[in-house]
């Protein structure tokens, strides 16, 4: 067997083989990637900017006064449930965007590169972190201006921060799937919208559970998304760290161990 023919196995033995620590930049790289897109297109911000702030004037102007008597008094339950329901909207964005790449070709020119077959996908969803970290400040910013604070205090509301960015990078593993066996990126929006839609809707986000049917409310108390609400709502507004806050790191890990690596075998069949 001639030479030329050796060393291109050698190489596509070594890619395939690469070092954790050489994972680990070739993924932060493309994280930087991600984020250097956003600076070019910052119009791909307007969910995370913009869906914050409509949506809490909107929510609590409209049932504040029905449901808690004031605006006042509502933003305390509004607040959480705003920053639940916008964050892990948000994470649909990885699945569409990593669509949208592999569509146009991106992801077939990454391949020549002497990086982890593995990195684009890892990159891609460390760089939307940054979307969930800005959608988790503005909605707790325009909280503030509205008059909502917090008796927590600003470390629980940093822990319910974290908690939700996790969460929603664990659920984001779900639509990056959807992203790479879907065959365009409209499709995986609209799965993720069927998906989403009812988890915030049918919770405990707006409206307090009582006030539902009772065939309703045994939904809505076993929905993931209510759990992470009410997390949120004991961290912030009682600096309490309940069962509720276990339930939802205990689902968030269930989902990684889950679709991590049903996507990464998906992802390299791909590729």
């Amino acid at each position: 067997m001639s030479s030329t023919m050796i060393k291109p196995a050698k190489e596509r033995q070594l890619k395939n083989h690469t070092s954790l620590g050489q994972t680990l930049r070739n993924s932060l790289t493309m994280a930087y990637r991600g984020l250097l897109k956003i600076r070019r297109t910052p119009e791909q911000l307007f969910d995370v900017t913009l869906q914050p702030i409509i949506f809490t004037l909107m929510f609590t102007y409209i049932f504040g006064g029905a449901i808690s008597g004031d605006v006042l008094s509502y933003l305390p339950v509004i607040i959480p449930g705003i920053l639940v329901q916008t964050v892990i909207t948000t994470s649909v964005v990885t699945g569409v965007q990593l669509r949208e790449d592999m569509d146009k070709g991106v992801f077939d020119r990454f391949k020549s590169l002497p990086i982890a077959r593995i990195a684009p996908l890892a990159g891609a969803l460390l760089a939307d972190t940054v979307r969930y970290t800005i959608a988790t400040v503005l909605t707790f910013s325009m909280g503030y201006v509205m008059g909502y604070r917090p008796e927590g205090g600003l470390g629980y509301v940093a822990l319910a921060a974290l908690l939700v960015i996790l969460c929603s990078w664990a659920i984001s593993w779900i639509f990056a799937f959807f992203g790479v066996i879907a065959r365009t990126a409209s499709s995986v929006q609209g799965i993720s919208m069927i998906v989403l839609f009812p988890l915030t809707f049918l919770s405990n986000a707006f409206v307090p559970v009582d006030t539902m049917p009772g065939w309703l409310q045994w939904f809505v108390n076993i929905n993931p998304i209510s759990h992470l609400v009410t997390a949120v709502r004991d961290l912030t507004n009682s600096g309490i760290v309940g069962w509720d806050l276990a339930i939802s790191l205990i689902g968030a890990a269930v989902i990684v161990a889950i679709f991590a690596p049903i996507t990464v075998r998906a992802y390299m069949r791909r590729t």
